[in-house]
């Protein structure tokens, strides 16, 4: 791809939107300016910093007949990385633009914008720092724990019910938010205790789930999820998880009050939805499970994606070794 630099390196989000890929292009990172914002709760620097830097690199592939996110690769990354190299950028300043767009195609992949991610082969010299946050197996506990004990107070509230049914279901599974609220009542396999899920590339995988989470689905079914039938309309009859109005639960709603949720916690950094998908298949890692069955688990498309998990669990295990061994 060669160099133009004659040229703004830039996608001006100010401009008319005329075709459909510049404004895919400034839909994406809209909404990845609000991941930063509400769910990973990044500082407004890091934000401002983050948005400008995939902003320009998309104005550089765009630039470079790059129409969709689906077609970039680590090449268009490693180029664009490499003009400012080239340039004699601070060393931090490249460090954070590789930072970015981990973090951008990391976002994008969950999402299912695209469905591999190419900046995973994007170099670095601190790859252990960009291990995803987990919760450690007592937080979850003292996390069901409290939610159960609301319920005690409120044992119709249909809003916790289903939140109980989310959280243990995620935890349980690990799969996506937009995977979650994509169920349908009928992929449930009550007597089996496994589900139908749909992934990336619309690929079913059946997941196997326990009683807890089938206890708190039953519940949402039995006691929750009536009381927004009288608003359900035809097209959310079959769906697991519906809100107020009767309509499919929506994947940023759902988020919000995971997001919530987790700032109940003391003692952790850890903040998103994603936490749990992180934390199911990490717990899953300690308890020795095979990586390819979380692999499949997960529905991830290549092993390396899963591998991080077992780092993860290896850095865990460092840290509680070095605090716990008299020589360590």
């Amino acid at each position: 791809m060669p160099e133009q630099p004659q040229l703004p390196d830039t996608l001006v989000l100010t401009e008319p939107a005329e075709d459909a890929y510049h404004r895919a292009y400034v839909q994406a990172v809209r909404a990845f300016e609000r991941f930063l914002t509400y769910e990973k709760h990044r500082s407004p620097q890091t934000i401002r910093a983050y948005v400008s830097d995939i902003t320009r690199f998309l104005g550089y592939a765009k630039r470079h007949g790059v129409m969709e996110l689906e077609e970039i690769t680590i090449e268009h990354m490693r180029e664009w990385l490499g003009t400012h190299y080239a340039g004699n950028s601070a060393r931090s300043s490249m460090a954070r633009r590789a930072s970015s767009l981990r973090t951008f195609f990391s976002w994008a992949e969950e999402e299912q914008l695209i469905t591999q991610n190419p900046s995973l082969a994007l170099a670095t010299a601190a790859k252990n720092k960009y291990l995803p946050e987990v919760l450690s197996k007592q937080h979850m506990e003292t996390l069901l724990t409290s939610l159960q004990e609301q319920l005690q107070l409120a044992p119709r509230d249909a809003k916790l019910l289903r939140l109980i049914a989310v959280v243990e279901l995620l935890y349980a599974t690990g799969m996506r938010i937009s995977e979650l609220t994509g169920l349908n009542l009928s992929s449930i396999d009550r007597e089996n205790l496994t589900m139908r899920v749909i992934g990336k590339g619309n690929k079913e995988r059946v997941v196997p789930f326990g009683k807890p989470a089938m206890d708190a689905l039953n519940q949402w079914v039995m006691r929750g999820r009536p009381q927004w039938f009288p608003h359900e309309t035809s097209a959310t009859i079959e769906a697991l998880f519906i809100g107020p109005q009767g309509k499919r639960a929506n994947p940023r709603q759902i988020r919000e009050d995971l997001t919530r949720l987790l700032r109940q916690l003391d003692n952790t950094n850890a903040s998103g939805a994603h936490v749990f998908r992180h934390t199911a298949a990490t717990h899953l890692v300690e308890g020795g499970a095979d990586i390819r069955s979380i692999q499949e688990l997960l529905g991830h498309s290549s092993l390396a994606t899963t591998q991080i998990y077992t780092h993860v669990s290896i850095d865990r295990l460092a840290g509680t070794y070095a605090g716990a061994h008299p020589r360590a």
